[in-house]
């Protein structure tokens, strides 16, 4: 089945080795990068329905991947798998609003059951859970999206310590209800109730359970429901970091609260999972990257491994400490295989080593894992942003602006995804208006959304020499500054903004500031080569010329793109800054174009607009490389 589009060309230049957008990451323009297939027929429903594909890194694409020959209409009348399954989100009918945690509980544990018996096929959460318990819902059609046969929903009511579950099971091929079945008991039984609820469903399907995964539908994951509590907060804050900017604060708060679920049960298997992958978030974001965030990390999992050492959760959880801690992606591989074993329906196993690929340059395969993702986690708008922002570093910018088109199908009013979008014609046309026009509106319909929109804000003003807005966004920005390609602190974006207005006092006092932060961050961070790919620009803004050359390049030797195609490309691109900062414009000429040889989010709209280039304007090379990377219906 086929997930790429024609609209890919064959790159240029064949040195290609970088890409990954952000895997659950910050968006600022240019982002860093979260069982088994359907019926050909149903996949194929689904991926029209999309409109749009992954991507190729060439037309020589293995024959399976290549052509979709059935129509939408052929395709919604295709047999649907008979034991398949949706869980719907339940309804939350409890009055106390600090109750409404329990009824996304009850469908993530049902969900989550159900989805380790690799007998039944199960959507996973982030696309069921685009269909709001609050909307209509046309179940067929659901069911036709989805590709599955069957819909379980519910609803959820607390009162004190009692507690009412409705759940009824529905044949959505021919709208029967099957069965709906109601509980009232005291509160201290819903793990039993979610229970009993799994093996209705399991006996109705008719599936076949093993032992293995008959004791693992058995298993609690708390006997401490405000533990339980916090523990559904801390994840769906971790699981909105796709596009945001302040990932940084979401992670924070995520482990503040896992610690407080953890210091009630010191059991919760679960929560030490998630806790752990907060941790190597932080880490590998670059946002702590500290031996002390690393040891936080190992700390979480090892008690996991020891809590459940056999769990497909352990597993996963391995998978992501070794990608996200140490890149080191062969043990990364083996966790998954052995998670994938227990847990059939994870689609974020198949994502994991969807993006993992794309690290090693094995883009066919990449797109068959992220095929397979997409498989059980259709309307998954996180990994259709990410398509989006793959799109981008090839810099096939038609393809990222149609792919964030559908994902704003699903989440219309999604404001990174909005930005993003917006973004396109600033990379691709040089025009910032759109970008602009987006963050003034977004801005007049929530003003409290000021801060996510920062690090864009703060982006686009700079690139329309906007000072007022500049300011604007400074002040709203995060104390800890942005996450974008790299992480920069709030001090050295107040100094760019100077230096862009020609405030040279202010901005010889930001850089000055920002170089203590850098300092600090590299005496604790020594192996990461992004915050010295920062101390370097931070220099070379202050006239360190040999101390900022030296730290530019230092931090490409310790990342190359041949061990991180992603953050390599991006010392790539900045130690070319660098040199034009310092007055060497020969090396960045032609660090610029060994850039553009790669993977990267060199744009047009960057080099046209973006100050950081001003030191190269009006040489010929620089205007010949900004020239042929213009579309060709741009008037320069």
């Amino acid at each position: 089945m086929n997930l790429f589009t024609d609209e890919i060309e064959k790159p240029a230049r064949t040195e290609t080795r970088k890409e990954e957008c952000a895997v659950r990451a910050a968006s600022s323009g240019s982002v860093r990068g979260r069982k088994r297939v359907l019926p050909a027929a149903v996949l194929a429903a689904v991926i029209l329905t999309m409109g749009f594909g992954i991507w190729s890194l060439s037309r020589q694409l293995a024959p399976e991947l290549i052509s979709v020959s059935a129509s939408p209409e052929a395709a919604a009348m295709a047999v649907l798998p008979e034991k398949s399954i949706a869980v719907l989100p339940f309804e939350n009918l409890s009055e106390e609003k600090q109750n409404a945690f329990l009824a996304d509980g009850v469908q993530d544990d049902i969900l989550s059951a159900l989805s380790k018996v690799a007998d039944l096929k199960v959507i996973n959460r982030t696309s069921v859970n685009t269909y709001s318990a609050s909307r209509p819902r046309n179940l067929r059609e659901l069911a036709q999206t989805l590709g599955v046969a069957y819909v379980l929903e519910g609803s959820v009511r607390q009162e004190g310590a009692k507690l009412r579950i409705v759940a009824q099971l529905t044949d959505a091929r021919s709208k029967t209800h099957l069965w709906k079945v109601r509980y009232e008991r005291d509160l201290a039984d819903v793990f039993a109730i979610q229970s009993e609820i799994v093996q209705r469903v399991i006996s109705q399907l008719q599936a076949t359970v093993s032992p293995k995964e008959k004791a693992a539908l058995d298993e609690r994951p708390t006997k401490d429901l405000t533990a339980y509590g916090l523990y559904l907060r801390a994840k769906a804050l971790v699981a909105t970091i796709s596009l945001n900017a302040q990932i940084n604060e979401k992670l924070r708060e995520a482990v503040q609260l896992l610690d407080e679920a953890i210091a009630r049960d010191p059991d919760f298997f679960l929560a030490y999972c998630q806790l752990a992958a907060a941790h190597n978030y932080l880490y590998f974001f670059g946002l702590d990257h500290t031996p002390a965030r690393l040891a936080l990390a190992d700390a979480a999992l090892k008690t996991a491994v020891r809590l459940r050492p056999d769990a497909g959760e352990t597993h996963l959880a391995r998978a992501n400490f070794f990608y996200r801690c140490y890149l080191d992606y062969e043990h990364a591989r083996r966790e998954l295989a052995m998670a994938q074993r227990v847990l059939p329906n994870n689609s974020e196993i198949f994502e994991l080593t969807g993006y993992i690929d794309r690290r090693q340059n094995l883009w066919n395969e990449s797109a068959r894992s992220l095929q397979r993702a997409l498989a059980l986690d259709p309307r998954n708008f996180f990994i259709l942003q990410q398509i989006a922002l793959s799109y981008q570093e090839f810099r096939q910018f038609g393809a990222m602006a149609a792919a964030l088109d559908r994902a704003l199908v699903l989440i219309p009013h999604d404001l990174d995804t909005r930005v993003t979008r917006a973004s396109v014609d600033l990379e691709w046309r040089a025009d910032p208006r759109p970008m602009h026009q987006t963050i003034s509106t977004i801005l007049a319909e929530n003003p409290a959304s000021a801060a996510d929109l920062a690090a864009n804000w703060w982006y686009v003003a700079l690139c329309e020499r906007d000072s007022t807005a500049a300011r604007q966004a400074l002040a709203v920005m995060p104390a800890s500054g942005i996450a974008t390609d790299l992480n920069f602190p709030r001090s050295w974006c107040e100094g760019l903004a100077a230096r862009v207005r020609g405030d040279t006092a202010v901005a010889q006092t930001a850089f000055l500031a920002a170089r203590a932060e850098l300092q600090k961050t590299v005496s604790e961070q020594p192996d990461y080569g992004p915050a010295f790919c920062v101390l370097g620009l931070i220099d070379a803004s202050l006239g360190r010329k040999d101390e900022a050359i030296q730290e530019g390049r230092h931090a490409v030797e310790m990342l190359p793109i041949t061990k991180d195609a992603i953050d390599g490309a991006e010392l790539m691109k900045y130690l070319a800054v660098i040199y034009a900062w310092t007055g060497e414009k020969d090396l960045a000429i032609e660090q610029i174009a060994a850039t553009l040889k790669i993977r990267s989010t060199v744009s047009y709209g960057n080099l046209k607009l973006h100050p950081c280039w001003d030191a190269l304007r009006g040489d010929p090379r620089f205007e010949k490389i900004v020239a042929d990377l213009a579309p060709k219906n741009t008037q320069n």
